[in-house]
């Protein structure tokens, strides 16, 4: 009797263990979403991959907090590009890029305008001099969800093409 119980205390413990590890080869690391859509979008066009930057990061995540009492759109004026967002309840970063990506159809490479609506979103994302970016997002107090991408060295200078 006295050797199940060590035993059993062993097994349950290794269980707990498999049941961790396994658990942690589901969850993403918490960037990979915005990078793997600049990437999908980018590799569409021919424009080579973008790459995850911390101090970005640091810049894009200390705006975002500044925006959790109201939530407003408005860009922050700093050295990077920036791309933002802005939906109610829980975004992924993976859906923010989508939605920027959806302007694709208003860019008219050949005249290098938007035509009929919006496309300056969908130019940032794949502009091909910005190899680095840093994103953040933060849920407001109304219950929006902000997101905010930040790019390096900047795109969407007039009269350059993005790729």
């Amino acid at each position: 009797m006295g050797f199940c119980k060590p035993f059993l205390g062993i097994w349950s413990v290794a269980l707990i263990l498999t049941a961790h590890v396994s658990q942690a080869r589901v969850f993403q690391i918490p960037h990979q979403g915005f990078v793997d859509e600049h990437n999908k979008a980018r590799a569409e066009v021919g424009v080579g991959p973008i790459t995850w930057n911390n101090t970005i990061a640091a810049y894009a995540q200390k705006y975002a907090n500044s925006k959790i009492e109201t939530c407003e759109m408005e860009h922050s004026g700093g050295p990077y590009g920036e791309n933002l967002a802005e939906g109610y309840g829980e975004m992924t970063g993976s859906q923010a890029v989508k939605f920027w990506v959806t302007e694709k159809p208003n860019y008219d490479y050949a005249s290098n305008k938007c035509v009929g609506d919006e496309c300056l979103h969908y130019t940032q994302v794949v502009w091909a001099k910005s190899t680095h970016i840093g994103c953040a997002k933060v849920q407001c107090k109304n219950g929006y969800t902000f997101v905010t991408c930040n790019y390096d060295p900047p795109g969407n200078y007039i009269g350059e093409k993005p790729f």
